[in-house]
């Protein structure tokens, strides 16, 4: 397993130090992959334009963050950026990475929440967008254009996890694995009907405590999700933990030794 972290590790490394410019890049793209925009962003628009489409983003949305935070209490996954110090695997040869704001999550990493519950929720959009193309295009090239544009920015969101420190290559092809078996059952037409009238109640039960979802999963498991790991804590910039899913001050020189 030691070998597959550091592979990780290794990916890291090259696209921090063959492609700093792109820094920018990933941290936007982690933001559009966050799972918080999809109800600041992605359900308002999806609503608007269309009231079937916005419930079943909600919906998928609700249910995979849900998942995700059971999945990731099964597998409790490592967390690159304190793993680096706290495995030894680098004590010889310091591995050359940043530590970024997001690099100092400190919950279970596996699988990727950006991954599987951004990759989840935009499949309604995809699809409706493709269905009116396909109407209205008759190029099979522009008819494909919906589909290769969700894959693409989900292959972005996983590379910007990896780039910023917060998740290895494995947990980021988890969380796509686990997001496309999840869209067959949670997309039919059956289970929306079947969820509906319970919407209300289940998203004022989901969105109880902080951070939302993941407050009233963590209760409902009887574990605490949301602090640091122990060997995590004395490896952030910021001595103070600011909270769950911390953003600490971003120091672009630092080196992980």
């Amino acid at each position: 397993m030691e070998s597959t972290l550091g592979a990780g590790i290794a990916m890291a490394e090259a696209l921090q130090n063959q492609l700093p410019w792109m820094e920018n890049v990933w941290l936007w793209v982690t933001f559009l992959g966050d799972p918080k925009s999809l109800f600041l962003f992605y359900f308002p628009a999806a609503y608007y334009a269309s009231r079937r489409v916005g419930i079943a983003v909600l919906w998928i949305s609700l249910i995979t963050e849900w998942l995700n935070l059971v999945f990731k209490w099964l597998l409790f996954g490592d967390r690159p950026f304190w793993w680096v110090h706290e495995s030894g695997y680098y004590s010889q040869a310091p591995a050359q990475v940043h530590q970024f704001p997001a690099s100092c999550e400190t919950g279970p990493g596996s699988p990727s929440g950006h991954c599987m519950i951004t990759g989840a929720a935009l499949w309604p959009i995809m699809t409706a967008i493709s269905s009116h193309v396909a109407t209205r295009a008759h190029s099979r090239w522009v008819r494909v254009i919906p589909s290769l544009a969700y894959c693409t920015f989900l292959l972005a969101v996983g590379l910007s996890r990896v780039f910023l420190l917060a998740h290895f290559p494995h947990q980021v092809l988890a969380g796509l694995i686990t997001a496309a078996l999840q869209l067959g059952e949670l997309t039919s037409p059956n289970s929306l009907r079947l969820l509906s009238p319970y919407f209300p109640r289940c998203y004022a039960g989901l969105a109880d405590g902080p951070p939302g979802t993941h407050g009233a999963g963590a209760k409902l498991l009887r574990t605490d999700l949301t602090g640091p790991p122990a060997g995590c804590q004395p490896h952030l910039l910021d001595p103070l933990y600011p909270g769950p899913g911390s953003f600490l001050v971003h120091q672009s020189g630092l080196q992980v030794v």
